[in-house]
């Protein structure tokens, strides 16, 4: 078992933290970067007793998978049957079972492992606590439960989104049962040295209508009305037809709303001459390896799934992923992008084929993102973040970032349908009518002017005008100067005035003509936000 040096790191610092006294760390590492390869490392190298839990019974199927081709022999915890289909699994993957009751290395699925009685003796023996999909312990849930069965054990807890849509906190001090959370390098940074593969998003126009679709108690949106609102709609036939323009002949996989509508895309996929089949929670773990192994060597073009290929699968023939279930999680959002980023030599993009705005709701997976511990608001409505910024190209259907002026895979620029304000053309200031930029210019130029004092008013007050009329002049004039140094830095980098005026108005919330219009204390503000972003501009090394 050899392990990269980023995965070396990683265990270093769970090792560091437990010698600290944080009982469960956890982990998180983008979704292809090892999280079962470095929790496979630590279980083979555990001096006691060591169990890695799994909630559903594919992810322990992998799990024990893993652990049989690094020839590590473990107990099983499961149903009898799947049991069965596990080492069947091993015979066909590595030519023997790696299955030994008496093992001091269990792998378990959660609810059978619950079933057990709380005082079962061996429980005491185990001293290390893995649990897949760490982002789903809390306190009073079924695998917060499952951590109290060990009270001798340290946990660990891997995850590529340390997040939960319902906006519960990880922590312990919060609702969860973490101690402590180590980041792994950036998605990135993954793709920069070839761990994974760099992307490409489309997002097709679609007729989804979630105006009606609530956000439930989970942060997700409500079930049935969401499963009624995706039949409504036309997706079905655009999710084969879209496939066929962009990905024809790529192996793919769709995530579907449900069962119901899992066959129907089934059926549409095979209508069209794309070999297909459909994989649910029923689907028996022989089945399943059976069609994964048909799907590896191209036997059939495209596997639709009801949430079953979203945690923890590891299939890098994956070259399209075809979104057809809306989310308001970034976890499951997250889960389901990831699918495609596994390597593999014939691939130079994923593809993320989204018929449902999920991108657009979301943002780009390897933007960046800050994880934490603490307890989040949750999101009452879908939409997009204003971190976010993206837009899909009416020609093409690339998605791409709004701060572009036109789309970087077809050169298609869209045409503002108002040129009256800057709001209309994202800040950019190229694009305004010549007749509202000649009325910004004279509004600003009033600032540098002499003051225009009232003569009707007591001389005490147009004391009072002049004085801030020349405070505004004052730190009007330092704000200049600092936006030109600001613009200076991206010109550095060779981007052009309109990428520079609508990266302004993105990351300000302000255009750069009515930033010099604003009074001596918001322009203050302003002029804090700039220079912190100088900063993370010099740090990022653009100078």
């Amino acid at each position: 078992m050899i392990l990269r040096e980023y995965q070396k790191d990683l265990v270093r610092q769970i090792y560091e933290s437990w010698q600290r006294g944080n009982k469960n760390v956890g982990v998180q590492l983008h979704t292809g970067g090892g999280k079962t390869c470095i929790f496979s490392y630590i279980l083979a190298h555990h001096p006691g007793g060591a169990i890695a839990i799994a909630h559903r019974v594919e992810l322990v199927s992998q799990i024990s998978l893993t652990l049989a081709r690094y020839n590590i022999a473990h107990n099983i915890i499961a149903q009898k049957q799947s049991i069965r289909e596990i080492i069947a699994l091993h015979h066909d993957e590595v030519g023997r079972s790696f299955y030994k009751s008496t093992s001091n290395i269990v792998v378990a699925g959660i609810d059978t492992l619950l079933r057990l009685s709380a005082d079962t003796p061996w429980f005491k023996s185990i001293s290390l606590v893995v649990q897949d999909e760490g982002h789903h312990p809390l306190k009073k849930n079924k695998w917060g439960r499952a951590a109290e069965l060990f009270s001798n054990a340290y946990g660990l807890y891997p995850t590529a989104t340390p997040c939960r849509a319902d906006g519960n906190g990880l922590g312990r001090h919060s609702d969860g049962i973490l101690d402590d959370l180590i980041v792994g390098i950036p998605m990135r940074q993954l793709i920069h040295d070839g761990f994974l593969t760099d992307y490409r998003i489309f997002a097709p126009p679609n007729d989804l209508d979630l105006s009606n679709v609530p956000v439930g108690s989970t942060g997700d949106f409500s079930f049935d009305p969401l499963r009624k609102a995706v039949h409504k709609s036309q997706i079905t036939g655009d999710i084969v037809k879209h496939y066929l323009k962009i990905a024809p002949g790529k192996l793919g996989v769709t995530f579907a709303v449900d069962v119901d509508a899992a066959v129907e895309i089934k059926t549409a996929f095979c209508a069209a001459g794309i070999k297909a089949e459909l994989i649910t929670g029923k689907t028996p773990a022989t089945l399943r390896a059976n069609i994964m192994r048909r799907f590896r060597n191209e036997e059939i073009k495209q596997i639709v799934n009801v949430d079953i290929l979203g945690e923890g699968v590891d299939v890098p023939a994956i070259e399209v992923v075809s979104m057809a279930r809306p989310t308001e999680s970034y976890g499951l959002y997250s889960q389901s992008f990831g699918r495609a980023l596994r390597p593999k030599n014939s691939k130079k993009h994923a593809l993320i084929i989204d018929h449902v705005g999920n991108v657009l709701r979301h943002g780009l997976p390897d933007a960046p993102r800050i994880w934490t511990l603490d307890r989040r608001e949750k999101r009452s409505r879908s939409k997009q973040n204003d971190e976010i910024l993206l837009i899909s190209c009416v020609e093409c259907f690339s998605v791409y970032k709004r701060v572009l002026r036109s789309c970087p895979f077809c050169d298609y620029v869209p045409v503002p349908t108002n040129r009256s304000a800057p709001e209309y053309v994202d800040g950019d200031l190229n694009e305004l009518s010549s007749e509202i930029l000649a009325k910004l210019r004279g509004e600003i130029s009033a600032i540098l002017d002499p003051p225009r004092v009232n003569p009707h008013i007591p001389p005490i007050a147009q004391q009072t005008q002049i004085k801030r009329h020349r405070d505004r002049k004052i730190v009007q004039q330092e704000l200049r100067d600092l936006i030109a140094q600001w613009a200076g830095y991206l010109k550095h980098t060779n981007k052009s005035d309109s990428f520079i005026y609508r990266s302004f108005y993105f990351k300000f919330k302000i255009d750069v003509a009515n930033a010099q219009l604003l009074n001596a204390t918001d322009a203050s503000e302003l002029m804090l936000q700039i220079k912190k972003d100088i900063d993370v501009l010099v740090n990022e090394g653009v100078l």
